[in-house]
């Protein structure tokens, strides 16, 4: 009984500390990782409660590839570890524009959670909170707007934040698909942009 109250205020003042921000930040060569998150979870057994820990790590390489993982074990490096491992192994690749800021607007949505993200001009920072900075700074984007609306549980945000990632096209991959060459595409995005400032 004595291990499992010492693990209980253990594990209470973890949770008390992790809430928010991410608060940890790990470089392994070019990989940076990101604790997003820990919870807490108890599980009710014939001698009393048993705890373990769940974990929400976001990796990246700051060059356009971030992945996200989720890890349960009894002790939290072990949970850190697992959730590592998953993020690295589901990583996904965004295209970047300048290799600063995402070539278009985009939003996801995941259960109740959704966001929006906005390219912005240079200087402009990552202007995002909690999960969605982790994810937006471990990407590699420099200049960016982020909005969340609706659910705050970071599972919920990180999964939203990814789904209007995943929506990101390069002007490369749009010219491809409609036949054209990539300069007629950056040519109307560039004038249908002078047209909305002389509007206005």
């Amino acid at each position: 009984m004595a291990r499992g109250n010492e693990q209980r205020g253990e594990g209470g003042q973890r949770r008390g500390r992790d809430r928010g921000a991410p608060v940890e930040e790990r470089a392994e060569s070019d990989i940076v990782e990101k604790l997003v998150h820990i919870n807490r979870v108890a599980a009710t057994v014939k001698g009393g409660r048993r705890f373990s820990f769940a974990a929400l790590m976001v990796v990246g390489d700051q060059k356009g590839r971030v992945g996200f993982g989720h890890g349960k074990a009894r002790e939290v490096p072990e949970a850190i570890r697992k959730a590592t491992e998953e993020a690295k192994k589901t990583m996904i690749r965004v295209p970047l524009r300048e290799s600063r800021t995402l070539h278009h607007d985009g939003a996801g949505r995941w259960g109740a959670g959704k966001v929006m993200v906005r390219s912005a001009p240079p200087g402009t920072g990552v202007i995002a909170g909690g999960p969605m900075r982790a994810v937006l700074e471990t990407l590699g984007v420099q200049d960016v707007v982020g909005k969340s609306v609706g659910s705050s549980n970071p599972y919920n945000m990180v999964r939203a934040t990814f789904e209007a990632l995943k929506a990101q096209s390069s002007p490369r991959q749009i010219a491809s698909k409609r036949g054209k060459k990539v300069g007629e595409v950056i040519g109307r995005r560039t004038d249908s942009a002078s047209a909305t400032a002389d509007g206005e």
